[in-house]
This record gives C-alpha cells, sequence and structure tokens, in this order.
C-alpha cells in the first residue's frame, strides 16, 4: 500500500472528527487539569494547575492522586494559604506535611520548594504567574519562559526532581510540562482554564509528550524523529495551518488518543478502523502501512 499523504483539507476534518470523539468530560477526568478544576476560584486553579502540570508524567491514576495528595496541606484555597502565611512558616509546614510524599523523580521537598516558589512570584507581582511569563517588547514567549526557568534555577534546591521540573526552551528542550500549564492558564475553550488575559494566545506551543509526537508524525505533522522543541513548533505551525485561530485546540484528542491506550502504534484494521484519524494515518514502519486484517 502506498504511502498515505493526506491533502490538509481531509487531515483538518479527520483531527475535527478527533476532537468530537475525545473532547468529553470522561476524557478529562483522566486528565491532571480535572485536579485545578475542582477548586472554584482562579488563583486556587492556577495553584493547582501550577504543581499538576509539573508533576503530569508517568501513570495517569496514581499521578493524579499524587498532585491531589501535594496540594491537601494547603486546604480548599490554596492560593490564599500561601498568601496567609510567611515563607518561614510555609516551608516548616510543608516540609512536616509532605515529608513523606514522593512522585517517581519528585519528593516532598521538591513540591514544598515549588509551592514556595509559587509565593515569591505571586508575592512579587500580586497576581500569581502570568507577569513572570509574559513576553517583554520585542521578545517572543520561550525568551519570558527561559528568564523565569534560569531564575528558578538558582533559587531552587539543585535536586533531580527540580531540574526535571525546569527545563529551557532556549536550550532546545519540549518543555512539554511548562507548555501544558501555558496551554491551560491561556487557552478560554474547553477544557482550559482561560484565565490569564494579557498573555499572547499566538505564543503558545503546544506540550509535546510521547503520544502527540507519535501521532503527530503518523499523520504527517512532523516529520521529524526526535521530541524536541523543534518538533514541538513543527506540529504547532503544521496546526495553525489547519485552525489559525487556535492551533492547539487539538492538542487534548491527539494526546488522549494515546493516553488511553487507543492507539496501538500499527496500522491493522482491526483494531484501527474505528478511529477517525485511520484513512490519513501511516502508523509504524513503510511496511506496517499495509493493512493488516
Amino acid at each position: 500500500m502506498p504511502r498515505l499523504t493526506p491533502r490538509p483539507p481531509a487531515l483538518k476534518t479527520r483531527l475535527d472528527d478527533l476532537c468530537g470523539r475525545y473532547d468529553t468530560a470522561g476524557a478529562l477526568d483522566l486528565d491532571p487539569l480535572s485536579v485545578a478544576l475542582a477548586y472554584p476560584e482562579p488563583l486556587d486553579r492556577e495553584v493547582a494547575a501550577f504543581v499538576a502540570a509539573h508533576l503530569a508524567y508517568g501513570r495517569v491514576a496514581p499521578m493524579l492522586r499524587a498532585v491531589r495528595s501535594a496540594l491537601a496541606p494547603l486546604g480548599a484555597r490554596p492560593a490564599l494559604w500561601l498568601r496567609e502565611h510567611t515563607e518561614a512558616v510555609a516551608e516548616r509546614v510543608l516540609g512536616r506535611a509532605l515529608a513523606d510524599w514522593t512522585w517517581r523523580f519528585h519528593t516532598g521537598a521538591d513540591v514544598a520548594a515549588w509551592l514556595l516558589a509559587w509565593q515569591r512570584l505571586d508575592a512579587e507581582s500580586g497576581s500569581g504567574l502570568e507577569a513572570h511569563l509574559m513576553p517583554r517588547p520585542g521578545e517572543d514567549g520561550d525568551t519570558a519562559l527561559s528568564r523565569l526557568v534560569r531564575r528558578l534555577r538558582t533559587e531552587l534546591p539543585a535536586t533531580y526532581g527540580t531540574r526535571f521540573s525546569l527545563p529551557d526552551p532556549l536550550e532546545g528542550a519540549a518543555c512539554k510540562r511548562w507548555r501544558m500549564f501555558l496551554r491551560w492558564m491561556v487557552r478560554t475553550d474547553w477544557p482550559d482554564l482561560g484565565l490569564w488575559t494579557r498573555y499572547p494566545m499566538d505564543q503558545l506551543v503546544i506540550p509535546l509528550d510521547t503520544h502527540v509526537a507519535r501521532v503527530s508524525r503518523f499523520v504527517g505533522l512532523t516529520a521529524r524523529t526526535t521530541p524536541d522543541g523543534r518538533m514541538a513548533f513543527e506540529i504547532t505551525e503544521a496546526l495553525r495551518r489547519l485552525d489559525p485561530a487556535d492551533p492547539l485546540r487539538y492538542d487534548f484528542a491527539l494526546s488522549h488518543l494515546g493516553i488511553l491506550g487507543d492507539c496501538p502504534g500499527v496500522r491493522r484494521k482491526v483494531t484501527c478502523a474505528e478511529c477517525p484519524l485511520y484513512s490519513v494515518c501511516r502508523a509504524g514502519s513503510e511496511s506496517a502501512t499495509r493493512i493488516r486484517r
């Protein structure tokens, strides 16, 4: 079977259909954004999102439990809790409460330091993190993100967990967790929070995880094989040609096609025929693109 090279209109139709399948409350329940959405107040949602986005790796169910337990010491109003306690008191209380907490590469001390960083940055801006991630005149979004990352590298303890949370886009990193946090905070359409009104939406870049990278290669959104910053930009620009106003609206569906285990990675009619991307997918190796019955 020849390699499929779908024209953009066909690909857009199929991706729109994919959104129709995965843009659902059920899929959102298995997404770290659901943790932030559980808080009614905007600034509490920001704190929860800041933690959830940067712990969003590994198996979904235990990751969600880890995020919720990391936020538990702050009670129902995490932003208010951080504003009402001095840094010294917050450090002492969180240190005790999270002493036995772990999630993969992160320890309770890493999460406490992360929350204290939000506390300091919020105290400086008076309104959370948006001002610290805003591009200055003549800058792009990655320059602003790099500036904050480099600052936090000097202020936070140099543990494996904190360094894992602080990739630099100007060093070529995909910065998946930062990109996801920005998407949540800036986009106003489902399922995102849309809490920030000044950050330019055209500076958003797709949060590149293994699922998005793999599916994007299958449908021709990127020709690159290394999941790095260049791939993230290439996929974002390809999606921008399909939806110039909101290219990241496809991100949730693309990632959940993989997260939920619905994409086997090899084109087989028996398992793939119901997928909205089936007619435009070239999954697997050249030989694997033959439809296997």
